[in-house]
């Protein structure tokens, strides 16, 4: 029952991760934009074959690879994944922008990266974006295995022709007590690091805005309208990373 209720709460969360600050009681005030710290969204490292495709004007083929929350049940077209899509088909109105997403709920870094060249076969992705680590966090995955696991995932991924995003757990001040987070965010940083991929930090994001006090994330009762939002700022978001990381800009497209 309390790894059930867990991944409740992290599921939930997710939807809380970029949405635009929004405090309780300020309904006379206009919503903020979905704005982040540049400092969160800035990297170091490149997409070089984003920025091939876009400037060739050649299709940009994205995969996401994640877990529940990368969706939102039964509004699979208000999730991230779709609201990225939309970002960067706005950044570029010439290019084609096709979008696909596998998710692989309940899966640890090693059951998915098991699955990543045969996805890379199958889709044909010019960038694979890799959500991971909080079922490793929830099932208590030593630290050691699952940043193997992420290195023989870029590895492979990488192998494969493809470029990467990273993108780490969830924030969740409910469930500080019952999991811990810091060794798989640091160990996925360190495989980031190691293999110059960029990483979305979105456990950094989530936590900032919860210190700030734009969102209550210790409820549960906000609901389907509010995963909405925060999705469409999520995605976004991660387009805007996306974006930056491949040294591209909307004037840059031939």
């Amino acid at each position: 029952m309390k790894s059930a209720r867990t991944m409740l709460g992290l599921m939930l969360l997710a939807a809380c991760l970029a949405a635009g600050p929004a405090r309780a009681g300020d309904a006379a005030e206009p919503a903020p934009p979905c704005d982040v710290p540049a400092y969160l969204l800035a990297s170091e490292s490149s997409l070089p074959k984003v920025t091939d495709a876009v400037k060739a004007n050649k299709p940009l083929n994205v995969l996401v690879v994640g877990s529940r929350s990368s969706t939102i049940p039964g509004n699979e077209a208000s999730a991230y994944p779709a609201t990225l899509q939309a970002a960067l088909k706005e950044a570029f109105p010439a290019a084609t922008i096709d979008l696909s997403v596998e998710l692989q709920a309940k899966s640890t870094a090693e059951e998915t990266a098991g699955t990543l060249v045969k996805l890379v076969e199958a889709k044909k992705p010019t960038l694979v974006i890799w959500q991971t680590g909080t079922v490793d966090a929830m099932r208590a995955v030593d630290p050691d295995d699952f940043r193997t696991a992420i290195n023989d995932g870029v590895v492979a991924l990488r192998g494969a022709g493809t470029d990467v995003v990273l993108v780490n757990l969830q924030y969740s001040p409910r469930t500080e007590t019952m999991i811990s987070a810091p060794p798989y965010l640091d160990n996925i940083k360190v495989v980031a690091q190691q293999h110059d991929v960029p990483l979305f930090d979105r456990f950094a994001i989530m936590k900032q805005w919860s210190d700030a006090g734009y969102f209550d994330l210790f409820s549960t009762s906000h609901g389907v309208d509010l995963a909405k939002k925060v999705h469409a700022c999520l995605g976004r978001a991660l387009a805007k990373f996306v974006i930056d990381a491949a040294h591209l800009g909307p004037v840059q497209q031939n």
